[in-house]
Formats: structure tokens, C-alpha cells, sequence
């Protein structure tokens, strides 16, 4: 399971679980991936052996000082990775509320309502915590994983495109624009961009990950079960294969599902 567990994390996306819907909520994930709408904060999972570990460790400095910003953020952190996600959202709502301008909490706040499956409202919030006249692309990009999750997909393309005009070619924006493709299933679409972003120098292992996914949900298994297998250790390609085939397994519930739910396990935006 564990192993399972971390492969379902190097997959992620909200968009791409609302492909899978695959109950992976016994994973005891960090809930957004960094590969989708990441917002620059990669240790987002605090490698705590165990989360509810940091979850107590702030809760209490959150206790004492529940006006400091900095804290209120690192506590709802803690609550995502606990897989807190509510609690996440209550938290970081109220942090924003006493710093209505701090757009790292406003991001973090989006982050979390993403998480909880609350997109419209995390779109709204992502919008404020950058402007026009300052864009951050991985705002952008989450901005982007947020609209493919309410069905509007060309919209979401539009954010993705304005990210990639401040990075040009980065991974990560890339990665979400191939979900995007493969949320409306144009499964050819989707390969050309993830192979694209797996052409970058610095595009890390989820990545890969995704791509294999895409390529196997083209009925081209053997080719997929490379993908995953490729440079790992032998046990964990052997998990990442078996747990690749229970996704294709059901991938045709999986697109239906993914048409009218956006069910959230790893998600985006991060």
C-alpha cells in the first residue's frame, strides 16, 4: 500500500483523479501535487514520518498566536498532509480574513479549497493572490487545473498559455496542459504535451508518470509499463506497473465519472 500510496502521489492532479476516482483516499498524501498548478512549494509534504505529528506541533503555535500569518499557513499545511482538508479551508479562511493582503495565504487558501473540491471559490481566491501587472505562473497554471476541474477547458488552456508565456516550456505547465487534454479526451493531444514536458531536462518523475498513464489508456500497456518502469528499483516498478494496471482497469468508469465529479485525491492545484 505504501508503495501504491507513493505512486498515486507522483501521478497527481485533481484533474487527473477525477479520471481515476480510484478511492484513493486510504493514501495519506499531501492532496495537490506539485506537478499541477504548482505554487512553488515542493516540500509541501513536510516528510514527517507521521503527519499528525506536524499537525499538533502548529496547532499549538497556532493556539497561541492564531493571528500570525506565517503560522496559520504552515498549520494548514500540516492539516492537508494529514489529509485535514476541511480543516485546511476553516483554518486558512480565517487567516485570510485578518490578512486580506497576504497573497502567500490567499495562494495557500486556494490550494486548500482546491483540495476540498471547492473550485470555483478556489479559482476566485487564486485570482487574488497575484494581478495583471505581476502574474506568477504557477498561479496561473493552478488557476488553469481549477477550471479544467469545472469542465471548462478552453478557459483553462487560455491560463495555461499565459503561464508558459512567463516560463516557456516548463514541465509543470505542461503536465497540467496534457490533463487538461486528457480531461476532454483527446488522448493524442495529451501524449504530444506530456511527452514535450518529459523532453525538458528538469521535468521530474510525475512527469513520466502521467505520460505513461496517457499512453496506456491508449491501449498501449507494454509501452506505458516501460514508462513507469524505467531507471526505478525493482520493487517499486513493480508496484508502479501493478498499480498503472488497476488504473487502466478501470478507465472507462473512470472517464464517466470524471465527466459529471470532481472527485479529489491527489490533486491540484499545487
Amino acid at each position: 500500500m505504501l508503495q501504491h500510496c507513493r505512486f498515486a502521489r507522483l501521478l497527481g492532479s485533481t484533474a487527473l483523479s477525477a479520471i481515476l476516482v480510484l478511492g484513493l483516499s486510504s493514501c495519506q498524501t499531501a492532496g495537490p501535487s506539485d506537478i499541477t498548478g504548482s505554487l512553488g512549494e515542493k516540500t509541501e509534504a513536510s516528510g514527517a514520518a507521521d503527519p499528525r505529528r506536524e499537525v499538533e506541533l502548529y496547532r499549538d503555535r497556532f493556539r497561541a498566536n492564531p493571528n500570525d500569518a506565517v503560522t496559520a499557513l504552515q498549520y494548514g499545511k500540516a492539516l492537508r498532509a494529514a489529509g485535514q482538508r476541511s480543516q485546511a479551508v476553516a483554518v486558512l479562511e480565517q487567516a485570510t480574513i485578518a490578512h486580506p493582503s497576504d497573497k502567500t495565504l490567499l495562494a495557500g487558501y486556494g490550494r486548500a479549497l482546491a483540495d476540498n473540491a471547492n473550485f470555483q471559490q478556489a479559482f476566485d481566491v487564486l485570482s487574488r493572490a497575484h494581478t495583471p501587472d505581476d502574474p506568477d505562473w504557477r498561479i496561473l497554471s493552478a488557476q488553469g487545473t481549477a477550471l479544467d476541474q469545472l469542465g471548462r477547458y478552453d478557459e483553462a488552456r487560455q491560463y495555461y498559455a499565459s503561464a508558459l508565456k512567463i516560463v516557456p516550456e516548463e514541465p509543470s505547465v505542461l503536465s497540467n496542459l496534457g490533463l487538461s487534454y486528457v480531461l476532454s479526451k483527446d488522448l493524442a493531444k495529451a501524449e504530444e504535451t506530456l511527452r514535450r514536458a518529459q523532453s525538458r531536462p528538469d521535468a521530474d518523475q510525475r512527469v513520466r508518470l502521467n505520460l505513461a498513464l496517457v499512453v496506456g489508456l491508449q491501449g498501449r500497456l507494454a509501452e506505458a509499463e516501460s514508462i513507469v518502469k524505467a531507471d526505478r528499483p525493482a520493487d517499486e516498478a513493480a508496484a508502479n506497473v501493478a498499480y498503472l494496471r488497476r488504473i487502466l482497469s478501470r478507465k472507462g468508469n473512470a472517464r464517466a465519472d470524471a465527466a459529471k465529479m470532481p472527485a479529489t485525491a491527489i490533486g491540484r492545484p499545487d
